[in-house]
């Protein structure tokens, strides 16, 4: 189990017990931006942290409703998110772009298409960098910090991406693609 994922989960049942609707509700609206957690494997987590001890779970039904599994942190639990945090705050993983792969080969393409296509992705990263302005508004101020964090990134990738566009506008080889090695 990935460590950020262990931590998500024990930092929002430390805020409030929820059901597992109510946490990926929770993730789905305020952090999908920033983490990756599909439902399926939210629940599957909940278990394991359950079997580990660190998330005792109780069955709730409310009037009519199906029952449902309320989970709760325990005080293991609570020592885990502080190990996780402490851990978490102090650690750094450089990032790795799938996407500069492309880049890498770029220049297999003819320079027009290969310019159409990076223009599609500053479209697509500013358009993204949108929809984190409009969050940054919207979320609650514990969220602040990821977010400017992410607005910073963002700005550093459209500048590279007008770099890569512009020395690409610059070379034209004369029959299309360039078809040298990387």
């Amino acid at each position: 189990m990935t460590i950020d994922r262990q931590l998500l989960l024990l930092g929002l049942l430390r805020a409030q017990e929820m059901h597992g609707y109510q946490l990926n509700e929770f993730i789905d609206q305020q952090m999908n931006f920033c983490v990756d957690l599909k439902r399926s494997t939210a629940y599957y987590l909940l278990d394991k942290l359950c079997r580990d001890g660190y998330v005792a779970e109780e069955v709730e039904r409310e009037g009519n409703r199906p029952e449902r599994r309320v989970y709760r942190i325990t005080s293991a639990g609570e020592l885990r998110f502080q190990e996780l945090l402490r851990q978490n705050l102090a650690t750094y993983v450089p990032p790795v772009y799938a996407e500069d792969i492309g880049v890498i080969f770029a220049h297999q393409l003819a320079t027009d298409e290969s310019l159409r296509l990076l223009n599609a992705r500053r479209e697509a990263i500013q358009s993204h960098r949108t929809r984190l302005e409009i969050l940054h508004v919207q979320l609650p101020p514990s969220h602040t910090a990821v977010i400017e964090h992410h607005l910073l990134h963002l700005d550093a990738e459209i500048a590279w991406v007008d770099r890569l566009i512009a020395a690409r506008s610059k070379h034209t080889p004369p029959n299309g693609a360039d078809r040298t090695a990387p």
